[in-house]
């Protein structure tokens, strides 16, 4: 019922032209590339098949738990820019790119570059308040590009969570905007405490589904940059909640939901461990991925004329960042064991790849939290589909054989977890005292 329903929806309800871009230059062409990324494995060389790019770092939000120098003076990776890396990441056999910022939609030239690479395919993270009727008509014509738009709570909730006022009617409009013009249309939400019970339920679901959403992508919550918002963090019951509710909608829904943390079986993984995915970022700085803000290479030639190729292989920083994640956890290790990823950036004097300069002391201050790993508890893809093309497409690809993960992060984060309930039951007993 689930296939056929999916099936009606992509025959009747998407754009043909579009369909054979997004099968063509993602589906087949972005399959091809993991393959290579496979190959490439095997002769100890790391390109990431997907690359994502900051490629701006303006916004005008104020998101609570944002990493990005929002408020810091613009910075662009340009067309020109753009052009360079596209191009050699091409030759690898690239042909997927995720665009993200700050606001993407900020950026003067995002189309020029999205139309200057027609037999690519390009994702766009956004908030959605800058794509107008005449922008997504033109999205419309590329039919190369999609808009992924975030949708943060409800209309109280968005407000609270971006720092402005009106935002969740702005962001509906984005949408509109998209689905009248046919444009291939996805939602996202980061999933934390204030909307985890208003967004993670199937009513939601049928709503996009409903509008014309055509995927969808819950990912969790994430505490990092200067003001972390820690109290947002779901709690390793509320994250498996996620995976079940996801595992059960992709067998029910016939909308495309898109996950990044775990293989067909149910175990979590990292994609910049396994090298299918990295970041770079509005200066040009090669990250590991967008929470990790240290770099060693840049893409810019004035800076480094190596070809681009060669600064992701040849990096050891980005190489010894993947060994010590495999080593350390199936999850993310900047969450469960931030003391060690500032051991590694110390050891390869990575510098702080922020505008505000405070990258290494926000990640002393972390406090060990659990990430997508939940040993014991995995949750199989239900849906045949899915679990297949994970297996051929989108999995571990065997980093982690041979590293038993049982005793590694567990219980480091335990211990760290019953210190800070001492810090914290210690500091309410002091303001107690004080108020009596």
């Amino acid at each position: 019922m689930y296939t056929l329903r999916m099936l009606r929806r992509i025959l009747f309800e998407t754009n043909k032209r579009l369909l054979w871009k997004l099968i063509w230059n993602l589906g087949v062409r972005g399959g091809l590339s993991v393959l290579r990324h496979r190959r490439r494995m095997k002769q100890g060389k790391f390109f990431p098949p997907f690359l994502y790019v900051s490629i701006i770092n303006s916004c005008n939000l104020r998101c609570q738990g944002c990493w990005v120098d929002v408020a810091h003076k613009q910075q662009t990776i340009d067309l020109a820019a753009m052009k360079r890396l596209i191009t050699e990441a091409r030759a690898e056999g690239n042909s997927f790119f995720g665009l993200v910022g700050g606001e993407p939609f900020m950026h003067p030239e995002i189309l020029e570059i999205v139309a200057a690479f027609p037999d690519c395919y390009f994702q766009v993270f956004t908030n959605g308040h800058f794509i107008t009727d005449d922008v997504a008509r033109r999205m419309f014509e590329l039919g190369n590009v999609t808009p992924l738009i975030s949708v943060e709570g409800t209309e109280i909730i968005s407000d609270q969570r971006r720092g402005r006022d009106g935002v969740y009617n702005k962001t509906l409009a984005g949408i509109q905007n998209c689905l009248r013009n046919h444009v291939m249309t996805g939602v996202c939400t980061s999933l934390a405490k204030s909307n985890i019970d208003d967004l993670l339920t199937e009513q939601w679901v049928d709503r996009l589904i409903e509008m014309g959403v055509l995927y969808t992508w819950f990912h969790v919550y994430r505490p990092m940059g200067p003001d972390a918002t820690t109290e947002l963090c779901l709690t390793p019951e509320q994250q498996r909640r996620a995976r079940q509710f996801v595992v059960e909608m992709r067998a029910r829904k016939p909308i495309i939901i898109i996950d990044a943390y775990y293989d067909g079986e149910g175990k979590a993984l990292c994609p910049a461990a396994n090298g299918i995915s990295h970041h770079i970022n509005p200066w040009g700085d090669i990250e590991p991925c967008p929470i990790v803000q240290f770099s060693t290479e840049s893409i810019h030639a004035g800076q480094d004329d190596r070809p681009l190729v060669d600064k992701f292989t040849q990096s050891e920083f980005l190489s010894d960042f993947r060994a010590l994640s495999q080593q350390t956890t199936r999850g993310c290790i900047v969450l469960e064991r931030p003391d060690l990823l500032a051991q590694l950036v110390e050891k390869h004097s990575a510098r702080d790849a922020t505008a505000r300069g405070t990258a290494m002391a926000e990640l002393q201050s972390m406090i060990p939290r659990t990430s997508q790993y939940h040993p014991g508890h995995e949750i199989p893809e239900q849906n045949l589909y899915y679990r297949l093309a994970k297996r051929f497409l989108f999995n571990d690809f065997g980093v982690y054989d041979g590293h038993d993960h049982s005793q590694s992060a567990a219980p480091y984060l335990l211990q760290k977890r019953d210190d800070q309930q001492q810090v914290e039951l210690a500091a309410s007993g002091q303001a107690a005292g004080s108020e009596s």
